[in-house]
């Protein structure tokens, strides 16, 4: 590898090479195709209120991301079931502190 020089981090991935596990051609095509399907786009066009969109752009720029970004993150958080409703992880941030008056020591 004469002339490049490695970061840290991929150091440290090649350092730990004997611990990967190769895989077989079939499985290895398998994965390739779902990384593939994965890179490609296709272009929509929707229709979107102002208010939402100029919500959108503003929210971006606090992200440092152009919009159309955010919006394909938000809609791929969607569908994966990674989006998580605000509402929802109050709820859970309440039961882990009922939870917590019942383990923790008493003194």
């Amino acid at each position: 590898m004469k002339g490049n020089k490695l970061d840290d981090y991929e150091k440290e991935i090649e350092s730990q090479d004997s611990e990967y596990i190769s895989i077989s051609g079939r499985k290895r095509q398998k994965i390739e195709s779902i990384l593939e399907r994965g890179k490609k786009t296709k272009n929509i066009n929707i229709r979107i209120n102002e208010f939402d969109l100029d919500n959108l752009r503003k929210k971006s720029e606090e992200e440092g991301i152009p919009y159309q970004t955010l919006i394909t993150s938000v809609l791929h958080k969607y569908v994966t079931n990674q989006l998580v409703e605000e509402k929802n992880i109050l709820k859970s941030l309440k039961l882990i502190g009922r939870k917590s008056l019942f383990t923790s020591p008493r003194q």
